[in-house]
């Protein structure tokens, strides 16, 4: 808890010293009464630091961190509602004026009555400041002291040796020999990673390796070296690798040091004496290191400590590393691809766990325990660390009743053993604003598959993102959090299609989610109370349609399962009226044909979802009044014939997706939204044309899909100035080319897709105005398709072109070869036709081609 409210202070210091919050509580009249919080946060925040130690043994300070966490809430809320009072003074000066009749009524209402509204704020912030002066004055009575960054704990696991017993080891034959062969096939000095989950069995891999008697033969030298105790953390550069205790470790190992010579004396040996010692030691020789459990390094520390290394080794010498981070391993250049190390099959699991749980065959005697066994290595997902911790706890004990209890107990819902054992040592090691985000995957079904776009969204919802790539397209800021998970493996089915990601999360890492999420998000899967255990809940996720009241606290309510959506009007009446501080509303798979005029009500929220909502029919005009609004998505509301009055006050308003049976769209009034990135126009089956007249001078990504009527889209900087994304899809009569002129090639897309278009049969001329910036190109089921034009292979930059399904296409062009940055390149179907190309792609070790006659890209959008 500790972790995530810290990043709440840093979140809520970084607004207040903002200029955005500068000039909006300016606006307001409330900048000086705001002056004193910050000091007393900045004091709050660094007994955080100390607070994360003591929390998970002292009740006390826990019940501390409690009381904190509502006070940042109302901090979080107040400023909010500042921010909501300068956005909309904004929308009436900037979208038309009053009559001198409604200024009048305005003033004498208490509701919009500025002097009222400055009083009021000010007395909330007196209330906020005086509940965080009295949280900080408790700091003596807890015992708790200021603590700078600098002397965080680092969170490391036990330092490791190098011996094992292989006959304890089932599953990784097949492992262990590829990485024989890699580090014995190739003759040059090199690096080679093993990347994978806490607990999966990476440093296990690595020592049966380094004890294989091939390696004895092959190497001169084996050295063992454990990473995991060669962190250092200071104020100017954070956690750091420290090279030093690294080589001293290396020197300790070659002297045969148990005592740890020269790593007991890092302060008193220069670095030059390490150096040369090092280099005298290794001796020219062909030596394997093992750094096992890197978990940070940049390449400025692995250069340095590489060339060290490499000084004394002969040719043929290798250095195999053990890190959960993906990026770690790009780092260190390790031979391509790394081997990352999968769970064990469910046979192998099985096995595993009756070698630490039984005797020797005597499984066989008690075949009711091992049904109940191969139902507990179900749940454990693969993972040898937790089937072998597992496992020993029932060592020697026959009784059924407990292992029933273990297969049935709390473990798997809470933080107890198998969590603590197989995925604490990773979360441990995530910043606090990641930890954040990674506890709210706890609000979706184990196997879901997440899109990079709606959890990004609903991270910024929360304010769980940087303030400065608020106003960044998802490709190029949103996503930084996920690609940082990703590289820590706690993603997996990693997946890329140009304008997004798609993944998953092992079952185990799901099951830690829950667990540490637990206090205020949950999957609901029953009537929601809206009292009892549940009345704190600030997360709330439905798994059916069965619900009726819902928590005043809650800033989020999702219906995750496809098809499963809210259907009482009673559920939707409350929300609006009572969640007044919801930030993200999922209304996706609804049946409502309307909202309420209270919807108007939720200052705060900043993503509103109605997708599929087949029923839908219009927009209240209270939604205009949502200034914070980021997100509407009405994408698959077949049903949809009026949009509210006023679309354009929505000044925060950043994403955009619209399904609607009219004819023509409010394009006035979208041309008004000032923030908006990304538009999305899908299944619009009366549209013949759009923006022939409109300007959108913020636009970035432009989806239109499914418009099966549509003949005209102006494509040009004249429209669209800042487009770099650009998908069109499934538009019968649409025709790209037609009608463009020269003025067209002064769009710089970055990403385009044309999918399903039967009137393309090149690609259109206006493209060549992409040369230096195209990177992701993909024409897939485009029919008509005949020849793809000679100009292609001058693109500068792409990396990735995709070709599918095109039957008619009869070539390509004559100089496929000459693409330089190219990295993949897939082509379905047409083996002879990609022979002809003469694009060699594999000439280069960083590139991949594939020629697949049955691949089928997914169409995205």
């Amino acid at each position: 808890m500790a972790d995530s409210l810290f990043c709440i202070a840093d979140s809520l210091v970084a607004k207040l010293a903002s200029h955005a919050f500068t000039e909006a509580s300016r606006i307001v009249g409330v900048y000086n009464d705001l002056e004193d919080i910050n000091h007393t946060l900045s004091i709050v925040k660094a007994l955080l630091l100390d607070a994360e130690r003591r929390c998970r043994v002292d009740e006390a300070v826990r019940e501390w961190l409690r009381q904190l966490q509502w006070i940042f809430n109302d901090a979080q809320d107040l400023m909010d509602e500042i921010d909501y009072a300068a956005k909309q003074k904004q929308v009436t000066k900037l979208h038309g004026s009053c009559s001198v009749i409604t200024k009048v009524g305005r003033f004498l209402s208490s509701r919009s009555n500025p002097l009222f509204f400055r009083f009021k704020m000010a007395e909330r912030i007196k209330q906020v400041k005086g509940m965080l002066d009295k949280v900080a004055a408790d700091r003596d009575r807890f015992g708790l002291r200021m603590v700078l960054d600098d002397n965080r704990v680092v969170h490391t696991r036990e330092t490791t040796h190098s011996h094992v017993n292989a006959s304890d080891v089932i599953g990784r034959e097949s492992d262990r020999e590829r990485i024989l062969e890699l580090l014995m096939e190739n003759g040059c000095k090199s690096v080679l990673s093993i990347v994978g989950f806490a607990g999966v069995g990476k440093t296990t891999l690595a020592k049966l390796v380094f004890n294989d008697v091939r390696i004895a033969d092959f190497f001169t030298l084996k050295i063992w070296v454990c990473a995991s105790d060669c962190y250092c953390y200071n104020h100017d550069y954070g956690e750091s690798f420290n090279i030093k205790h690294v080589i001293s470790k290396i020197i300790d190992s070659l002297n045969c040091s148990t005592s740890g010579g020269f790593a007991n004396a890092l302060g008193k040996v220069d670095m030059e004496v390490l150096k040369n010692q090092l280099k005298d030691k290794l001796g020219n020789k062909k030596f394997i290191l093992i750094l096992d459990d890197v978990s940070l390094i940049d390449r400025i520390q692995w250069a340095e400590l590489r060339d060290l290394i490499w000084l004394g080794a002969a040719e043929g010498s290798k250095i195999l590393v053990t890190t959960q981070s993906l990026k770690v391993a790009s780092i260190m250049g390790s031979i391509s691809p790394h081997h990352v190390l999968d769970c064990l099959s469910e046979q192998d699991s099985l096995s595993l766990f009756v070698k630490w749980a039984f005797k020797e065959e005597a499984e066989r005697r008690y075949p009711d325990l091992m049904e109940i066994a191969k139902d507990i290595t179900k749940k454990c997902h693969g993972n040898p660390l937790a089937l072998v911790t597992l496992a020993s706890s029932l060592f020697g004990n026959f009784d059924k009743d407990k292992w029933t209890h273990l297969r049935d107990s709390e473990i798997w819902k809470g933080k107890g053993r198998l969590s603590s054992s197989a995925v604490d040592i990773s979360y441990d090691q995530l910043p606090s604003y990641l930890k954040q985000c990674f506890a709210l995957f706890s609000l979706y079904p184990i196997s879901y598959v997440f899109d990079s776009f709606h959890v990004a969204e609903l991270w910024s919802a929360l304010g769980l993102l940087p303030l400065e790539n608020n106003n960044q397209i998802l490709k190029h800021g949103l996503n930084q959090y996920l690609n940082e998970l990703h590289s820590r493996s706690f993603l997996e089915d990693f997946v890329d299609y140009g304008t997004g990601f798609t993944f998953k999360l092992h079952g185990l890492v799901h099951d830690y989610a829950k667990s540490v999420a637990r206090t205020y998000s949950q999957i609901i899967t029953s009537p929601y109370p809206g009292s009892g255990h549940h009345r704190n809940i600030r997360n709330a996720s439905f798994v059916g349609n069965d619900v009726t009241t819902i928590s005043p606290t809650a800033r989020t309510i999702l219906f995750p399962i496809a098809g499963v959506g809210a259907n009482t009007i009673d559920f939707l009446n409350a929300l609006a009226s009572r969640c007044k501080y919801l930030r993200f509303l999922d209304l996706s798979d609804s049946t409502y044909e309307t909202l309420p005029q209270s919807i108007g009500n939720l200052k705060h929220l900043r993503y509103l979802s109605l997708e599929n909502n087949k029923s839908f029919k219009k927009l209240p005009d209270s939604i205009c009044r949502l200034y914070n609004l980021e997100v509407l998505i009405l994408s698959g509301c077949t049903e949809l014939e009026a949009f509210p009055k006023g679309l354009g006050n929505l000044i925060s308003l950043r994403h955009l997706e619209i399904t609607t049976k009219l004819h023509v769209l409010p394009e006035d009034e979208i041309a008004r939204l000032s923030s908006l990135l990304n538009l999305r126009i899908e299944s619009c089956k009366n549209l013949k044309c759009l923006f022939a007249k409109t300007r959108l001078p913020s636009l970035r990504v432009l989806v239109v899909s499914g418009c099966s009527t549509l003949s005209s889209l102006p494509l040009d900087t004249e429209h669209f100035p800042l487009l770099d994304t650009l998908v069109v899809d499934n538009c019968d009569k649409l025709e790209l080319s037609e009608g463009h002129s020269d003025r067209n090639s002064n769009l710089r897309l970055k990403v385009l897709h044309f999918v399903s278009l039967p009137n393309l049969v090149s690609l259109p001329q206006w493209l060549q105005g992409s040369m230096k910036t195209l990177q992701y190109l993909l024409v897939s089921s485009c029919t008509n398709v005949v020849v793809l034009p000679e100009w292609l292979p001058t693109m500068d930059c792409i990396k990735t072109l995709y070709i599918t399904n095109c039957p008619n296409l009869l070539s390509l062009p004559n100089d496929m070869h000459r693409f330089a940055t190219i990295e993949c390149f897939v082509i379905d179907g047409y083996p002879e036709l990609f022979r002809n190309s003469q694009l060699h792609v594999g000439e280069c070790s960083h590139q991949q081609t594939t020629i697949d006659e049955t691949a089928e890209i997914e169409e995205v959008g």
